[in-house]
């Protein structure tokens, strides 16, 4: 079985300049965990998962003491109004940009279980020769072709 057997054609995708706000928005309304990033002729350029929208929006110590004493200080919105910054950042300021793993249409089923467990990817883009994206590969969907297959097989045998 090739990748272009099970892998997700309908694919969301975001373009480096939207903003994490937007992107929530994509991610919540979509139901789905991360998106490719690609530039206007769809080549992929980066990916990024609500765990960078986490990580980044998330305080680390030195800003959270600053927001405490922000809203201490002064009155609790200052706080919203830096997140609310935060939230129009353009997401090719936290999207992963370097050493992205990928998988071609033509990659077998096992070269997915490796590329997937080996590296604790929840989700791989799909990218055909050109550099384009053309679907995506999640551990749901591995997860669904092994359970066709072991089941395939044992009605087989019975």
């Amino acid at each position: 079985m090739q990748v272009r057997d099970f892998m997700i054609r309908r694919i969301f995708t975001a373009k480096p300049s939207t903003t994490v706000k937007e992107l929530i928005s994509i991610l919540e309304t979509n139901r789905i965990g991360g998106v490719p990033v690609v530039d206007d002729k769809g080549n992929l350029v980066g990916i990024v998962s609500d765990g960078d929208i986490v990580r980044f929006l998330s305080p680390n110590k030195e800003k959270i003491y600053l927001a405490y004493y922000i809203s201490y200080i002064e009155e609790a919105q200052k706080i919203e109004d830096v997140l609310r910054k935060r939230l129009n950042t353009p997401i090719e300021d936290i999207m992963v940009k370097k050493n992205i793993k990928t998988l071609a249409p033509d990659d077998d089923f096992e070269s997915a279980i490796r590329l997937i467990s080996r590296h604790h990817f929840k989700k791989i883009p799909v990218v055909n020769g050109a550099g384009r994206v053309v679907g995506i590969i999640s551990r749901g969907d591995i997860i669904h072709n092994l359970s066709k297959s072991i089941f395939n097989e044992e009605s087989i045998q019975e």
